[in-house]
């Protein structure tokens, strides 16, 4: 391969989660909703919706386009009206071909959303339903579209469950988590501690990718309340921040020498000051607590 897409994203059919699901889920499944006047709702849960309604300046139609420097400008503010590479995989491969793009890998876009779910039986079902969907979605073109399974946090056993099925059943690599606590419990929470042992077992890498969703509060939040340039400027590299302490300097990966975590989403112009500070409180015998076996910077 030459270039290589280590954070590209699909755009999901509204009805994913109704086709994908299993039938005692359906009722209750993730998915987008067009009221009468034309907006559009992603419903979560039974009370949960996001608005990505035609009336916003943007709405989600951009989606498919964002990181695209030219822009891209849909025919419409609709969701659906997003680029027609983001749902079709045979759209997809000229799109990356114009961009000199060999391989993607493949998260989530409506599936960002679903780490505030509340439910954790329903959580692991909509997770399972979209791991199943991304993995058709790629089988067109296997040696250049890899999928990024959705983990489900909210349960432990859960995940380790997921993990074990995207990687002997699904055949996937890799799957996605959010940077942010899942039901109040932080990364390194131990009662997390089985899913990063499947995850070394498994040779299953860990992406950690933030976004925003409703149940889910994002560092500076409190204090950048409007303006997406402004909160995805702060709160995606406040949270990746937070995930390699969390990762590193809180023993995860000390503890679990096999595993494999990629930070996406922040950039990564902050990595080199952050290291630097992680090392220096490592290095200050009066302030280093951590019991690590080995300098932060060593670790990542």
């Amino acid at each position: 391969y030459s270039a290589i897409d280590a954070d590209a994203h699909v755009l999901e059919p509204g009805d994913l989660w109704v086709r994908y699901l299993e039938a005692k889920y359906r009722d209750r499944a993730p998915g987008l909703i067009i009221e009468p006047g034309g907006d559009e709702k992603f419903r979560i849960e039974n009370d949960v919706f996001l608005d990505i309604s035609t009336r916003k300046e943007t709405g989600f139609s951009t989606a498919g386009g964002i990181g695209m420097r030219d822009g891209h400008k849909p025919s419409s503010k609709s969701y659906l009206s997003g680029r027609p590479g983001g749902f079709d995989p045979h759209r997809r491969i000229p799109d990356m071909d114009a961009e000199g793009i060999a391989a993607a890998f493949l998260f989530p876009t409506l599936g960002l959303f679903l780490g505030g779910m509340q439910d954790k039986e329903l959580a692991a079902a909509a997770y399972r339903a979209y791991n199943r969907w991304v993995v058709d979605y790629c089988s067109a073109y296997p040696k250049r579209l890899f999928g990024i399974a959705m983990i489900p946090m909210q349960s432990a056993s859960d995940a380790v469950a997921e993990i074990e099925y995207a990687s002997k059943t699904l055949g996937l690599r890799a799957g996605f988590i959010r940077p942010n606590p899942y039901l109040k419990r932080p990364l390194h929470h131990p009662d997390n501690d089985p899913v990063w042992q499947a995850a070394q077992d498994h040779d299953f890498a860990i992406a950690v990718h933030g976004s925003a969703t409703p149940t889910m509060t994002r560092l500076g939040e409190d204090r950048f309340t409007s303006g997406a340039a402004v909160i995805q400027c702060t709160s995606h590299a406040l949270e990746m921040q937070a995930a390699v302490v969390s990762f590193v300097m809180c023993r995860i990966c000390d503890r679990y020498p096999g595993l494999r975590v990629g930070f996406m989403e922040a950039g990564g112009g902050w990595i080199a000051g952050w290291l630097d500070r992680m090392d220096r409180f490592f290095d200050d015998k009066g302030m280093n607590d951590t019991g690590l076996t080995m300098r932060p910077s060593e670790i990542f």
